[in-house]
């Protein structure tokens, strides 16, 4: 059963009107629209520089942040990948979340605040993320190299991943998956009636934002729908996901899909809990981050 804080913040997001944004198709292009006349911001919050020596690089026009624990050495590297219906910016959830990693699990965290769509498609975000994955698995570094994504930007990570290892055979030591949105056609039949109870996301929304990501690509493309992509040989998955969330749909095929193609999966699904959970101030999420934080110090060791 959900704990009561889970189950309050439920009711404070329905009444707080979040599924508004994705309630239409209009909803979303309104929301482009404005980020286009004035764009949000992606700098980290100052108060991580209290705790983490912050940089700021370019890879092609994406900014990537560089995170790492101060006064000590990072014992792992993460390639964290952000949420937001390929539309929206890195938050203060992700900027809590990369603290975390740091301070916790002392790894150096690698953030690309990416082009967003409609400007960003799948054609041309997908390859400049697996180049940047391959790069830090190339550098070593310390420790082992774990790709985390959540919700949009896991379907970025899952593409990537796939990309680098059809490529080079390349592959972190684990990827990590948060409420991952890994198929953009929302054509599951059973995606109807899971929407009535998803506080935070709704079908037509979320169907715009994937065809704004698609572009000029078909909607199944695996580029643009890892779900269709090829799981032969991946690295490890763990895939948190919640049954109040319209999209765990996608995780539940992909773990069968992975499984199916031999790849090992640590399945993590909590009943009533909503979209994105492991990132929220709820005890579910704490647990969640402290199994995060586990698999990058099992990394660490390899």
């Amino acid at each position: 059963m959900p704990s009561l804080r889970s189950r309050a913040l439920s009711v404070a997001l329905i009444a707080a009107g979040r599924r508004r944004r994705f309630a239409s198709a209009e909803a979303v292009r309104s929301r482009v629209a404005q980020s286009a006349r004035r764009p949000a911001s992606h700098l980290p919050p100052r108060r991580l520089g209290r705790v983490a020596e912050v940089s700021r690089t370019f890879v092609g026009a994406w900014p990537v942040y560089d995170v790492s624990p101060r006064g000590t050495e990072p014992v792992a590297q993460v390639l964290y990948v952000h949420g937001g219906a390929y539309v929206g910016e890195l938050v203060r959830p992700h900027w809590a979340m990369v603290r975390t990693l740091v301070t916790r699990a002392r790894a150096r965290v690698v953030v690309p605040a990416y082009i967003l769509a409609p400007r960003g498609t799948a054609d041309r975000t997908v390859p400049v993320a697996a180049d940047l994955l391959s790069g830090l698995i190339a550098s070593g570094g310390a420790g082992g190299t774990v790709l985390i994504g959540d919700s949009a930007g896991a379907g970025l990570a899952l593409a990537a991943a796939q990309r680098l290892h059809e490529r080079t055979g390349a592959r972190p030591c684990r990827i990590v998956l948060i409420s991952p949105w890994l198929d953009v056609t929302m054509s599951h039949p059973d995606q109807a009636g899971i929407e009535a109870a998803d506080p935070v996301l709704a079908l037509p929304g979320l169907r715009e934002a994937g065809r704004l990501y698609a572009g000029t690509l078909a909607a199944d493309d695996p580029r643009v729908s890892p779900l269709n992509g090829s799981f032969e040989g991946l690295a490890p998955l763990t895939v948190f996901s919640g049954t109040r969330d319209v999209l765990s749909t996608d995780s539940r095929e992909l773990v069968r899909r992975a499984r199916a193609a031999g790849v090992e999966v640590e399945f993590h699904e909590e009943a009533g809990l909503p979209h994105g959970y492991p990132l929220l101030p709820l005890p579910e999420g704490q647990a969640a981050r402290d199994r995060i934080v586990e698999l990058i110090r099992s990394a660490a060791e390899l």
